[in-house]
């Protein structure tokens, strides 16, 4: 039982393994692999029992559960029909799933560096298909190996204790911006205190010389940052794409575009645009 109420807990562990002994170190927080409860509802991924890394509904598997997963497929306002989506961090798959669902066209990569997390796909339903392509990589190491194929590139990497602690690098951030087309975006997933990230996006507006827009997820710790070629809002022309991708995707785009709106004030003063 997890908070009084009776649930699955799923782990990776040889036959043999006492549970008694997984689940007294799960709740002590000295577990030290992934693991998922599932409640009947819903089937979600913990590093620990502080906070989810993922979450999956299981009358709708492809539906995405958590806020933050929603704010970041604002991207669809920038680049409405991308050809080559790059994921860095796979958790549940969210993201991964929704993409290959709604956007056919598009040929989706994610960088998982967690063998154990790979290896929990199919309790998260990932599709096995080629269109989608799962790779066990460092993505410290494998950003850097090309540039310029990517439209989209979703950063979302994080360990037990936050944002994968590799990434806090200049070089990191320089190879996930040469990865992008032109006209291409990078949006990033900053969870927890502003202690936790916030040197994390001085790096980001660093790279991209300021040209970073900033939105919070409503009733949560989510920051989510865009980062891409730096031009005046047309606030109009944004509302009318919204009504239309409201039309093609399950989103609340409008309200998508009311949050980056909210935050268009403190992040472009801050980024220097014009």
């Amino acid at each position: 039982m997890v908070s009084g109420e009776p649930v699955k807990v799923l782990v990776r562990e040889p036959a043999e393994a006492d549970p008694l002994w997984v689940y007294d170190r799960i709740v002590a927080g000295r577990y030290e692999r992934p693991f998922i409860i599932d409640d009947g509802q819903t089937r979600q991924l913990f590093f620990n029992l502080d906070f989810i890394q993922s979450s999956m509904r299981l009358d709708d598997p492809f539906t995405l559960d958590c806020a933050y997963t929603r704010k970041m497929m604002a991207f669809l306002l920038f680049v409405p029909d991308p050809g080559r989506v790059l994921m860095i961090g796979l958790g549940g798959g969210s993201l991964a799933k929704f993409c290959y669902r709604h956007l056919p066209r598009a040929r989706l990569t994610v960088v998982e560096v967690n063998p154990d997390v790979i290896a929990m796909r199919g309790a998260f339903k990932v599709p096995e298909d080629e269109r989608l392509a799962i790779v066990e990589a460092d993505a410290v190491d494998y950003l850097p190996t090309t540039e310029g194929d990517t439209d989209v590139l979703l950063l979302d990497g994080f360990d037990a204790r936050g944002i994968a602690p590799r990434f806090l690098d200049r070089a990191f951030y320089r190879a996930a911006q040469r990865r992008l087309r032109p006209g291409g975006v990078l949006v990033a997933n900053f969870a927890g205190t502003r202690k936790r990230w916030s040197r994390h996006l001085d790096l980001l507006n660093e790279v991209f010389e300021g040209r970073v827009r900033m939105g919070t997820v409503p009733g949560g710790d989510n920051h989510i940052a865009f980062a891409e070629a730096c031009r005046p809002l047309d606030w109009e022309r944004l509302e009318e794409r919204a009504d239309a991708l409201a039309e093609r995707f399950p989103l609340d785009f409008s309200a998508l575009v009311r949050s980056l709106r909210q935050g268009a004030g403190l992040s472009w003063a801050k980024a220097g645009c014009r």
